[in-house]
């Protein structure tokens, strides 16, 4: 058995709140979202990665040397097919994820036996856990006092137009780093036992979101200031339309899951959904309570830092950490591949280790 001992984030200081936008932002983008500010980084996504690593070793105290394995997850690389569409060579090369993973490992005093990569953008922190669980854990021979780093690195401002009424306040830039150790670990206990965990596709009558090369877009810069950039690679999507589906995927994929582990609805205590908005939130909880659940879904995460992304549900859990009871879902929703009729889908089944001390008591 695997679970999650300990979770660290990294949040840069600079934070960019909904005045700077003036009239881009609407009163209806504002409470649809709950966003009212969110961290901006100057810096890359590994150096975000290493100060999560850093802050988490620093937190509990954790030998970066027992780490056998590292799982970097990163929905702001462009993926290659669109980086090679649109930059050019050498621009390209360094959207390589798995190249950037090994920079990360390089940096810090590590030396994990398996290093993987991946870009499922929102969706990323499941399709992470079930890579754990179903290919690194039957192979990796974990040993007792060893643990599995699972590091997200967001920095999404960089592929932002804020001058987009749409999206250019969604996100936030955030790293957060995930210890997995075994269930008999006492260097490091287990305080989420990780259960299961699922990713999927689902396919859809159109594209939700792609990549362009945009002319002319406006950027911020520390201080408050504002900048316009001649060209940038940036993001579209179809918020209208994601904010429609995901609820629903979401719902979908927290009972499957919970099904594919016989639990029935009152079984589970709480739901920890990705975090893309209050109402996105709130609409997930309703198709889960027509699905017959009653459990407690965490929601406003967003108000200070925005949607994360990938990050969103390691950052939950670990501001949840001491209320979390019982069999938790994590179930996330996020757009596909650039320009396919797709969205992806998974969800998470934790169960908090203290079930068990109070079945022992």
């Amino acid at each position: 058995m695997l679970g999650i001992s300990a979770i660290a984030a990294y949040q840069p200081d600079w934070v960019l709140p909904n005045e700077w936008y003036d009239s881009l932002l609407s009163r209806k983008f504002v409470k649809h979202t709950g966003i009212e500010k969110r961290p901006i980084s100057e810096e890359d996504e590994v150096a975000l990665a290493v100060r999560a690593v850093q802050n988490l070793a620093a937190e509990t105290g954790c030998d970066p040397g027992d780490c056998a394995a590292v799982v970097f997850v990163s929905p702001s690389f462009v993926p290659m097919c669109a980086a090679r569409k649109l930059m050019d060579g050498p621009r390209a090369r360094q959207e390589k994820l798995f190249r950037a993973a090994h920079r990360v490992v390089d940096e810090l005093p590590m030396s994990p036996r398996v290093i993987l990569a991946n870009n499922a953008f929102c969706s990323g922190y499941a399709r992470a856990m079930s890579i754990v669980l179903h290919k690194v854990q039957p192979s990796l021979e974990l040993q007792q006092d060893e643990f599995i780093l699972v590091i997200t690195s967001s920095r999404i401002s960089r592929i932002t137009d804020f001058g987009c009424q749409q999206t250019g306040g969604l996100f936030g830039d955030m790293a957060t780093a995930t210890l997995v150790s075994r269930g008999d670990s006492k260097k490091y206990p287990v305080h989420f036992e990780l259960i299961d965990s699922q990713f999927g596709k689902v396919p859809t009558q159109r594209p939700f979101f792609d990549f362009e090369n945009r002319k002319d877009v406006l950027v911020p810069v520390p201080g408050g200031g504002r900048q316009t950039e001649t060209e940038r690679v940036v993001f579209s999507m179809d918020g209208m339309g994601i904010a429609d589906i995901a609820p629903r995927a979401m719902a979908q994929a927290a009972a499957e899951l919970a099904e594919a582990n016989k639990l029935a609805p009152n079984d589970v205590q709480f739901v920890v959904p990705h975090q893309a908005g209050a109402a996105i939130v709130r609409l997930a909880g309703m198709k889960l309570e027509q699905a017959g659940f009653e459990a407690e879904v965490i929601n406003g995460m967003t108000r200070e830092v925005g949607n994360v992304s990938s990050g969103s549900v390691p950052f939950t859990l670990k501001h949840q950490w001491d209320r979390l009871r019982g069999n938790i879902l994590c179930p996330v929703a996020a757009v596909g591949a650039p320009g396919k009729n797709e969205v992806s889908c998974g969800c998470i089944l934790l169960r908090s280790t203290a079930i068990h001390a109070k079945t022992a008591a």
